[in-house]
């Protein structure tokens, strides 16, 4: 599974601790020979370089492993541990401690993570990804972003989620792409010709920073829509142009632009090699068609450890998004079925095209839109907006929702305008940056 890491060409560096050449394949044997025999080993995953050598052992001994986000409340890690049934826990590893790599497993079905995920309802369910779907995913980001042993990889994201850790922290391993970890916070690195990050994350870069970018050769954001404005500015600033991919943990990367292809804030590209993407129970409204992202292909996870597999009967995994593909035969997500397609009054609003809107609007910092039950309409569109200045600060440069009602009337159909628009201080928002509209629409969850 570790191609780089056999041959000592892999190196990492997580906030500003280094292991490379033999040594690292050193440390990750030594963390096999200390959990052989074992069928599932939790890791607490700090944002540490004893974290990634630790997974890596735990994989390369033939194991599954389960990353544990170390902010989860007690009752939350409980859980994760009596639902996955670790044999082991490692918190925290001594990087002194050497062996050899035993034989590489064979890249097949057998669980290598198992990465738990919120749902719509009760405690998180545990996700079981094979060895193929890992090395088949990031084989295909190779071809697809050009990626290798010439490339710096830099970043700053968690190691208990698929981006961090299977992209940012496997993939320099499979690849031999030398990783730089820049710890909690994202910023520029001198030698970095690759960024992955998060929208919330290029938004917190300064201009100076974003012009430091123009050095490197590709930037990938995930996680969620890029606004057209934040866009905008790393291509004005850096130069180019973020390349917007879509992924999820049960399925890794679903779809993505390649280094060549065109890339705007709206599209997330083709589906990746291997990958097949349909789209159901079709609808259609302003633009055309749209229906429920559906995918399948070597990719894809084993199932959850509670059971439920979501699959239909014909083996598709329903993804639980929306979107529609383009006349360049690129997706355009419009959102979770759940909570971005909101059915109102007969008609069917995209959220994303309202938050589009708004943040159109100078004054918006942030904009989140969701549905809410109404007893007439079916749902009411809902929406919620962080002034750029928060009115408490300037008086004078106070941001009204009369003035952003005036603002959406120019732009949005009445069907899709809010009936309620709320100034806020922030937006609440997971360890990714993902908004999390359920504790918007609920008040009650805040």
């Amino acid at each position: 599974m570790f191609p780089a890491l056999r041959q000592g060409t892999a190196s990492l560096d997580v906030g500003g601790e280094r292991l490379g050449g033999d040594e690292l394949p050193a440390a990750v044997g030594g963390v096999a020979r200390q959990v052989a025999g074992a069928s599932r080993v939790a890791v607490t995953a700090y944002p540490s370089l004893g974290t990634v050598v630790a997974v890596a052992g735990i994989l390369a001994a033939g194991a599954a492993a389960v990353p544990v986000d170390p902010s989860s409340p007690p009752g939350e890690r409980a859980h994760v541990l009596r639902d996955s049934d670790a044999d082991l826990v490692l918190d925290g590893i001594d990087l002194g401690v050497r062996g050899d790599l035993p034989p590489d497993p064979p890249a097949d079905d057998r669980p290598a993570l198992v990465l738990y995920t919120s749902g719509s309802t009760g405690p998180p369910k545990g996700a079981v990804l094979p060895r193929r779907a890992i090395a088949a995913n990031l084989d295909a980001l190779a071809a697809l972003w050009e990626w290798g042993p010439a490339d710096v990889l830099a970043h700053a994201l968690p190691f208990f989620h698929v981006h961090g850790l299977v992209f940012g922290g496997l993939g320099p391993l499979r690849l031999g792409s030398p990783l730089v970890h820049t710890g909690p916070f994202f910023r520029p690195v001198p030698q970095a010709t690759l960024y992955f990050g998060v929208p919330t994350g290029w938004a917190s870069l300064a201009d100076e920073q974003l012009r430091e970018l123009s050095r490197a050769r590709l930037l990938v954001s995930g996680a969620g829509a890029i606004p057209r404005r934040l866009f905008d500015r790393i291509e004005a600033l850096a130069g180019q142009r973020v390349l917007n991919r879509y992924a999820m943990t049960e399925t890794l990367v679903i779809t993505s632009p390649g280094v060549h292809d065109p890339r705007d804030p709206g599209s997330v590209g083709r589906p990746v090699h291997g990958m097949d993407l349909r789209l159901t129970d079709l609808d259609r409204d302003d633009e055309g068609d749209f229906g429920q992202v559906e995918v399948r292909g070597p990719h894809l996870f084993l199932g959850y450890l509670s059971g439920d597999r979501s699959f239909t009967s014909d083996g598709w995994f329903r993804t639980g998004d929306v979107g529609r593909w383009d006349e360049a035969g690129r997706l355009r997500l419009i959102g979770r079925a759940d909570l971005d397609l909101i059915k109102t009054g007969g008609h069917r609003v995209g959220a994303g095209e309202v938050e589009d809107a708004l943040l159109c609007h100078p004054g918006v910092a942030e904009a989140a839109v969701t549905g809410v039950p109404d007893d007439r309409l079916g749902q009411r569109v809902c929406a919620w907006a962080v002034p750029s200045v928060l009115p408490s600060a300037v008086p004078s440069a106070q941001l009204t929702v009369a003035e952003l009602h005036a603002h959406l009337a120019e732009r949005l159909a009445p069907y899709k305008r809010p009936l309620e628009l709320r100034l806020v201080d922030r937006l609440p928002r997971n360890h990714l940056g993902k908004v999390q509209k359920k504790r918007l629409a609920d008040p009650g969850r805040n």
